[in-house]
């Protein structure tokens, strides 16, 4: 019988699971393959170690969170935030919120800034102080007018670190018990801010300012000064440095254009500037003189073609063009070679 059978011998199958299983059984006391060197061991020691320490400082910076805390987190994020209103009148000492006012419960920049720039101005905190004679303290002066930032455009992360700069030394100064002034302003930036005008004018209306004429030219371009002006001395304002607003100039001011003109008189009376015939850096775009500071110079090393605003054809450059001058009362000629024919002498 197959009971009968069973009982006298062990089947095919099951020699087979014993073997199998002996097999395994001998393999995992095989101590050539299971026992490993004290290099491995320390290496897997030291591993470990470092896992366990990297697992503590998550836990140190990353705390569970307990029961009462979710609780607190889930209500702060039911409750919405009211919207703020200032509560100060402009120019008056910031009224400060209660500590359990919902806006104090996290930082808010409106919350924590506001009111205080206006109060500051109106108090006259930032403006020199003198002695009762007018002249500056017996400690000394000390000024700092800011590089004016150009009206063509809103300012960027170099001015707030600039005038951070400044206003600390300004500050220190001051503590120091000198005179001190840090003196506001904007530059006009003249033919920057016309290009920027220009190309804005050529982008929104498809018009050049031959198009436009030169007295709507003149009132768009002072328009754009009036907006990035006011938003310039916002920003600053806003950045809390301690400048003296009542002194804010602008560099086509009247006063200051005045000052321009009897600086550039005295220098020519005293022959320290003057007037002469040179070489300028004629613009074929703007139709205007350019300083060195303005021109980007490129050095070719031969004949080139090259693209000039202005003209519908490549100009040659990096040639020499030759002139023939006669001489006066004889049938001679001089020759004379330059790359830059514009220099021709008349």
């Amino acid at each position: 019988m197959p009971i009968s059978g069973a009982s006298n011998g062990p089947s095919p199958a099951t020699v087979d699971a014993s073997n199998s299983a002996a097999g395994l059984e001998v393999a995992d006391k095989n101590p050539a393959e299971q026992v490993k060197s004290e290099k491995e061991l320390a290496k897997e020691k030291l591993k470990a170690e470092k896992l366990r320490k990297f697992q503590e400082k998550q836990h140190k910076l990353h705390p569970a969170p307990s029961a009462k805390a979710k609780g607190k987190n889930s209500t702060a994020e039911a409750e919405p935030v009211p919207e703020y209103v200032e509560l100060t009148p402009k120019g008056a000492k910031k009224i400060l919120r209660p500590l359990d006012d919902p806006l104090c419960k996290a930082y808010n920049p409106k919350v924590v800034e506001s009111a205080w720039n206006a109060w500051w101005e109106k108090e006259g905190f930032f403006r020199p102080e003198f002695d009762r004679d007018g002249k500056a303290k017996s400690a000394g002066y000390f000024v700092i007018p800011i590089p004016p930032p150009n009206v063509t455009g809103a300012l960027h992360i170099g001015h707030a670190l600039a005038n951070s700069l400044q206003d600390a030394l300004i500050r220190w100064h001051r503590m120091r018990g000198y005179t001190t002034l840090f003196l506001p302003g904007c530059d006009h930036a003249g033919i920057s801010t016309q290009v920027v005008v220009e190309n804005i004018l050529w982008r929104k209306m498809g018009k050049t300012r031959h198009d436009l004429g030169r007295p709507a030219l003149v009132k768009t371009i002072w328009e754009w000064k009036g907006d990035y002006h006011n938003r310039i001395n916002n920003v600053l304002r806003r950045l809390g440095g301690s400048y003296d607003w009542t002194r804010e100039a602008f560099t086509m001011d009247e006063n200051l254009s005045r000052a321009v003109v009897e600086t550039f008189v005295r220098l020519h009376e005293e022959g320290l500037i003057y007037r002469s015939n040179r070489l300028v850096n004629w613009c074929t775009q703007l139709q205007t003189a350019l300083s060195n500071l303005e021109v980007d110079n490129k050095e070719l090393k031969g004949r080139a073609l090259l693209e000039i605003p202005g003209y519908d054809k490549k100009v040659e450059f990096g040639v020499l063009t030759f002139f023939r001058y006669p001489i006066e009362g004889s049938d001679e000629k001089i020759t004379i070679a330059t790359t830059r024919p514009e220099t021709l002498v008349i």
